[in-house]
């Protein structure tokens, strides 16, 4: 819900903007907590859930006794939007719960909800919110007595709206209430909270005599939002306060305003902070403090948002400047989804992957492909990655009034709910469409036109892929990002710094970033030597995808002029129409799988590339069994020196050329073999085991079985079982297996498929919901051989897979 400034004060506060203003106080005043009348409550625990659509469900006396008890944050896709098949369910689902109505101006908070909200409170109409990806509030006021308990219902639809963003996309599009629910409780006198969801409060800077850490200068001007919810006009002080990362008092300013009965009056304060500490990304991500307080009837209303003092800039042939310097923005495209979770992620979840982000080393984030929860705008503050986020504009477009006043409030969410984030540097209006019509570079007109009338002091920016490089639907944002694909989806690895340099040659004034490039990779697909994979097939061996981007960041790194690069993608993620790689549903170009247990091998080049951390890894480490005594071991790393061993005996250093470091021709011995990789005190290890037996006709195996890849070997009631995501690979004579595979099902697992011979034999298996716990249970199939290695791999859906024990028999009178 948005409060829109009260007409009858319009036209005084373009006269009355700048009230009584004070002047910054000593850099080193003290400052105590301020009085607060604002609470917030959690309501994140005790809903009642029912998937479907329900008559009357919004009445307080509605039967909910037989619905699910469920937390959010919370979806109904976790299970079905990963399969595979493109079949997820779309539609209505229903959440209630009760909740006591405090006194006070209350408001009912909801950090997303996919993709259209409607809410009801003890059966009254609270409010209708379209869009899934940002945060919301409704008044609710009114609606229930104080000291009450009253009924909050809420139902929330993700069938596809053609009135409402996205209306496509690579990606699921997870239903449910998907972020934090609150409720936020004020005085009657406030700083405004229906302002498209944002803080209210808002600062503009002018940065003065730039140096590398400090300014001379930084002149701020700090607009409050001052809402009066009484039936009487008010006169309300207001007073902003800059604090430095110490808490100490920079800055202060002060004033009185009047408000007229529900209005609200925009109120800007000027101050100054002398020689400011710059936030300057990762190498110094100083944050300040800005405090808006409104205070009236002995009630003062506080709310603080972060202040990185920095300038950003776009320049066609120096690139991304932060604070007028050049400044390298190379990083990753990120979803906000997990496996088994879809986008319910919780605060540690969020937690986790701005940590695999930080030590990958990544300067920037492209945030994808909508706008994210407020905690990865803060964790970015905080560790200085710069930026870059979105609307969920892409692959098509309605040609309606409506469609379009939907994007442009999106955007304006966006921008309002963010624009306080020193890392937020660009704002994107849109991805891929599938269209240039003449409606298609309207809406981005119109988008690009919002930007520069919302936040002058940002460009905006647009991702590309499917026209021609000057086509006009890449000519309105004040950037471009190009998603290219070279060497994956055609073309070769060499190709994108020559067709970087003809688009920058052919428009020297264009602003380039590359918004995506990758390749697919399975963890338990290896191919020593690969071949190039067909994209849309069931074979995406890991090492391929390490090739790929060695020769892609060769490329891309010298590129100075390009103003941000992003591989696509950092975590495996689900798209429900996709049926490639090792499993259907999932989108498999990360960096590291979609469960965040594995790190590929490309994610470690770029970590030897991108980390100051000292990196050493042994790459092509999950290419075991191997079949021949010799092979080449290749270790990624950042450090002046490497040596290396096998089976304890030292194979010599090498120097890393361009982070590899390579040893040709070593020879491995039958059975097990340990290499040992050391620099400094930063060790890597792994076991490859030889096998060269040939001609075999059985398989007989059980969870321990060295032919194994990865995974953990458990036991439970003194049964071995192997968990996780892992491969065997057996060697065996050509011709038709009768496999039979064994389950006992351990205290936990979880469901997943099992691919054989690169061909889907098991899909979906649930092992409990099957036989129950620790019930013998067998699954057999059928497979032909033809290159002398029966591979099988277990892939999970959500949670674990598991086997217990494999036999394989070839079929006589072959």
């Amino acid at each position: 819900m948005v409060r829109p400034v009260h007409p009858k004060l319009l036209s005084a506060f373009f006269t009355v903007l700048i009230l009584c203003l004070g002047l910054a106080t000593p850099v080193h005043a003290a400052v105590g907590p301020a009085p607060s009348a604002r609470t917030v409550v959690d309501l994140d625990h005790g809903w009642r859930f029912h998937q479907g659509d329900v008559a009357g469900a919004e009445a307080p006396g509605h039967d909910d006794s037989g619905w699910e008890s469920v937390s959010v944050p919370h979806t109904w896709n976790a299970r079905d939007g990963e399969d595979g098949g493109n079949d997820y369910y779309r539609g209505p689902g229903w959440y209630r719960r009760t909740v006591r109505i405090p006194a006070g101006r209350v408001f009912l908070q909801f950090d997303g909800a996919t993709i259209v909200s409607d809410v009801w409170v003890n059966g009254r109409k609270a409010g209708h919110h379209a869009g899934g990806y940002a945060a919301f509030r409704f008044d609710v006021t009114g609606l229930a007595a104080p000291g009450t308990d009253a009924t909050v219902a809420v139902r929330v639809d993700n069938s596809t709206n053609a009135d409402v963003l996205p209306l496509g996309g690579d990606f699921t599009v997870f239903g449910g209430l998907t972020r934090d629910v609150h409720l936020l409780v004020t005085g009657p006198v406030h700083v405004d909270a229906l302002d498209y969801g944002g803080p209210g409060v808002y600062v503009r800077q002018t940065v003065n005599g730039m140096g590398t850490v400090r300014a001379a200068s930084a002149n701020l001007a700090v607009t409050t939002r001052v809402a009066n919810d009484t039936a009487e006009p008010v006169r309300a002080k207001v007073r902003t306060v800059i604090t430095d990362a110490a808490h100490r008092t920079v800055a202060t300013a002060s004033g009185h305003v009047d408000v007229g009965p529900g209005a609200v009056v925009p109120v800007v304060q000027n101050a100054s902070v002398t020689e400011p500490h710059l936030w300057n990304g990762r190498p110094d991500p100083y944050l300040y403090t800005a405090r808006a307080e409104v205070s009236y009837g002995g009630h003062t209303d506080v709310v603080t948002v972060p202040l990185g003092i920095r300038t950003v800039a776009v320049d066609a042939n120096r690139g991304f400047l932060l604070n007028g310097r050049p400044y390298a923005v190379h990083g990753v495209d990120l979803h906000g989804m997990r496996a088994g979770e879809g986008s319910a992620m919780s605060a540690s979840d969020v937690d986790q992957d701005f940590g695999l982000i930080d030590r990958l080393g990544a300067t920037g984030v492209r945030l994808v492909h909508y706008q994210h929860g407020q905690r990865i705008y803060d964790l970015a503050d905080r560790r200085g990655i710069v930026l870059w986020t979105e609307i969920p504009n892409l692959a098509s477009i309605t040609v309606s009034d409506a469609f379009f006043a939907n994007a442009r409030q999106q955007l304006l969410e966006l921008i309002r709910q963010n624009e306080q984030h020193a890392a937020v540097a660009v704002w994107g209006i849109g991805n891929e469409l599938y269209t240039s019509s003449a409606d298609a570079n309207r809406l981005l007109g119109d988008l690009a036109a919002t930007v520069r009338a919302e936040d002058p002091s940002r460009p905006s920016t647009y991702a590309t892929c499917c026209f021609s490089d000057t086509d006009p639907i890449a000519n309105h944002s004040a950037t471009i990002g190009y998603n290219r694909y070279f060497g994956w989806y055609g073309g070769s690895f060499s190709d994108i710094g020559p067709w970087a340099d003809g688009l920058h040659a052919q428009d020297p004034a264009r602003k380039i970033a590359v918004s995506e490039y990758g390749a697919g990779a399975s963890v338990v697909e290896q191919q020593t030597d690969p071949a190039a994979p067909v994209p849309a097939s069931h074979f995406h061996p890991e090492e391929w995808q390490a090739l790929y981007h060695e020769e892609n960041w060769r490329q891309l790194r010298s590129r100075t002029y390009l103003w941000g690069t992003f591989v696509w993608q950092m975590f495996d993620s689900a798209v429900d129409g996709r049926d490639e790689g090792d499993r259907p549903g999932l989108n498999d170009k990360g960096l590291v799988t979609a469960d965040r247990k594995i790190a590929k091998d490309a994610y470690y080049w770029y970590q030897a590339n991108w980390s100051s951390a000292p990196v050493v890894h042994i790459a092509q480490r999950r290419d075991t069994p191997r079949f021949t005594p010799a092979t080449d071991v290749k270790v990624y790393a950042d450090t002046r020196s490497v040596s290396l061993s096998l089976n304890g005996v030292p194979l010599g250093s090498r120097t890393p050329e361009d982070h590899i470091a390579t040893w040709s021709g070593v020879t491995l011995k039958p059975g097990a073999n340990v290499l040992e990789a050391r620099s400094g005190g930063t060790t890597d290890r792994v076991t490859w085991l030889l096998d060269t037996s040939t001609g075999a006709t059985t398989v007989d195996a059980d969870a321990t079985d060295p032919h194994a890849s990865d995974g953990r070997v458990l036991r439970t009631a003194g049964r071995a079982y192997r968990e996780g995501t892992f491969a065997y690979r057996f060697p065996v004579a050509n011709g038709t297996y009768d496999v039979d595979l064994a389950f006992a099902e351990p205290d936990r697992s979880g469901v997943f498929n099992v691919n054989a011979e690169r061909q889907r034999v098991i899909k979906s298996l649930d092992v409990r919901a099957e036989v129950g716990v620790r019930a013998p249970l067998h699954k057999t199939f059928t497979v032909q051989v033809t290159d002398g290695v029966l591979d099988l791999e277990f892939v999970p859906q959500a949670g674990e897979a598991v086997v217990s024990h494999i036999t394989a028999t070839r079929r006589s009178g072959q």
